[in-house]
């Protein structure tokens, strides 16, 4: 079952009113059913309205042939009222028992009946991308909850995931701060020689100091230079020092990582660095191929498309006038690489959207050199910019940037409190525990409730609250199914009578549910995580309503064991839910 999944509601009623439609009018078959839900019964079908105008017919004549066919006797569709309404509407409530049917079988299924729909495909996801001996701030914090978001449900449906944290540990400004390092060698940076702080904010002081140096000192600016060519011809002592300054960063980002509860590790890492080797041949296959021309010394590459506003094309630069590289030349060599050695069939690069034109250039310029074919995707996954209280970029009350272990650490204080208010007796260790978990979800969940192209306001008071659209108010009601599962009596095997009747509510809910892998596999298509954090805020909505008017415990059978199923099934359903937005779901709260 797992490998094909269970068929959603909505395919199965797609199917049986394009039988019908073929019945009633062979002419018409293979049309669009025109399917969706609808508040006004389960389903409702429009397929007779743009039928009806392309063929010259009534659209309520037709929409009732087709209510006619769907419920007549001996029909196999799963229909128990087909009802015409309005202009030429469709209304279809289906049959207690297949409701009941998909809940049996997505229960029983280890996937909930989702198939692995991105099986066969590999790919590349870059995201997250810190500066090495620098800190990590409140810039990073988007690329890699939706980086991460959008690994965990590719993955998920079976693709070969490759994340990529493309580490910026190359260039001019480690010539600079290996100098001062060996100038100043009594400012500790290493994580052994630090009393309190990380290594990276050390390293971060020290090339701030290290700037200033290099700007007013012409002498140590040329120390610094030498100290580049140095790294890039290999000097083992240069080349020493940059390893750990490399190394102690990881460590730095290792632990962002952990509390943020993301998948990146350190075999993710992979460093400007890495493909400094490439940059020659890539250039010159450019040159080859007439994609990149020489211009005053420098080369690049002139955009067919895009202009700037002084009307000349859009130019990348993939070899500086004094013959060193850039920006432009690195990810033009990182795209060939992945697609021609890490045989990428989709790409992703998750940054904001200040890059868009940027990325558009090294897309086009990837294409014209017959690295992008039409076999291979690519998508810049664009975000918004997180807003402080003022509505204006994030910012310390200095004007600095804020620091993303400080950010996490507000959220986790306000979630602290909230949950201590709600748990007076707890523990200060349980508290810690839920709050540390509570909070990160808050912070995640508002991230990824948002469109992703949208900016958003950082408020950790709001984000975690128990009431409204909150990754608190998920992990809550996640935490009640949890509850009543336990008072029945877990572990349960529960077994579903579809002969049952369905209340309102159970029948809201069923629905929803049947709903969740139609959800995953449209974020997969569209790199749009809000949509499934909106379905799931939708679940536990649904479930609040189906918890306030169907008892549960009390029911009698089978009405009871009916419910607990549900109850198991949307326990773990929210749970898969918040688990592919990297939130945890505690079974207490």
């Amino acid at each position: 079952m797992s490998s094909v999944g269970v068929a959603p509601l909505l395919a199965t009623v797609a199917a049986a009113v394009s039988e019908a439609i073929e019945r009633v009018r062979p002419e018409l078959a293979g049309a669009d059913p025109v399917v969706r839900r609808s508040d006004r019964a389960d389903f409702q079908s429009n397929a007779a309205l743009p039928l009806a105008k392309k063929y010259g017919l009534k659209p309520g004549d037709l929409a009732g042939e087709l209510a006619e066919q769907l419920t007549a006797e001996g029909s196999t569709a799963p229909v128990a009222a087909a009802v015409p309404s309005g202009p030429g509407f469709l209304n279809i409530t289906l049959t207690d028992s297949v409701v009941w049917s998909r809940i049996a079988d997505r229960l029983a299924d280890p996937r909930l009946g989702i198939a692995e729909a991105a099986a066969g495909q590999r790919i590349v996801i870059d995201y997250s991308a810190p500066n090495v001996a620098k800190e990590m701030h409140v810039g990073h914090l988007r690329t890699t909850i939706i980086g991460d978001s959008l690994a965990r449900v590719l993955g998920f449906l079976g693709a070969d995931i490759v994340r990529a944290n493309h580490l910026g540990d190359w260039g001019t400004q480690f010539g600079m701060l290996i100098q001062y390092i060996d100038e100043h060698p009594d400012q500790p940076w290493r994580t052994d020689d630090l009393a309190d702080g990380s290594s990276v904010s050390a390293l971060d002081s020290l090339y701030k100091a290290a700037r200033a140096a290099f700007d007013a000192d012409p002498a140590f600016a040329d120390r610094s230079r030498a100290r580049v060519v140095a790294l890039q011809n290999g000097d083992e002592p240069t080349v020493a020092s940059w390893n750990e300054i490399v190394a102690e960063s990881e460590k730095a980002f290792g632990a962002i990582y952990d509390r943020l509860g993301v998948l990146l590790t350190p075999e993710d890492y992979t460093g400007e660095s890495f493909y400094n080797p490439l940059l020659a041949d890539t250039v010159t296959e450019l040159l080859d191929k007439g994609v990149a021309i020489h211009s005053d010394g420098a080369v690049v590459i002139a955009s067919d498309t895009v202009t700037g506003p002084d009307g000349d094309p859009a130019v990348l630069m993939a070899r500086k006038s004094d013959g060193g590289y850039g920006y432009d030349s690195t990810d033009l060599a990182t795209i060939r690489y992945r697609i021609t050695e890490l045989s990428a069939d989709r790409l992703l690069y998750v940054t904001d959207s200040r890059q868009a034109l940027h990325f558009q250039l090294v897309f086009e310029a990837a294409r014209r050199a017959g690295w992008l074919t039409d076999t291979v995707t690519v998508d810049h996954v664009a975000y918004g910019t997180i807003l402080g209280p003022d509505g204006k970029p994030f910012k310390t009350r200095a004007g600095g940037t804020v620091r993303l272990m400080d950010l996490l650490d507000d959220a986790v204080a306000a979630a602290r409190a909230v949950v201590a208010d709600k748990n007076p007796d707890l523990p200060a260790d349980q508290l810690d525990a839920i709050a540390e978990q509570a909070g990160i979800g808050a912070v995640k969940y508002a991230d990824l409730s948002t469109s992703r192209v949208k900016d958003y306001t950082f408020d950790p008071q709001r984000m975690t609250a128990f009431g409204g659209n909150t990754g608190v108010y998920l992990q809550y009601a996640h935490a009640r199914m949890c509850s009543i599962l336990r008072r029945a009596g877990e572990p349960l095997a529960v077994t579903v009578d579809t002969t049952a009747t369905i209340e309102p509510a159970e029948r809201a809910l069923a629905l929803t549910l049947d709903d969740y892998g139609t959800v995953v596999t449209d974020v997969a298509t569209t790199l749009e995580p809000h949509r499934l954090a909106g379905y799931l805020y939708e679940l536990a909505r649904a479930f609040t309503t189906f918890y306030d008017t169907c008892p549960v415990i009390g029911a009698p059978e089978p009405t009871r064991s009916n419910r607990l199923a549900v109850c198991q099934l949307a326990a773990r359903t929210l749970a898969h839910g918040l688990g592919l937005l990297g939130i945890a779901a505690p079974a207490r709260l």
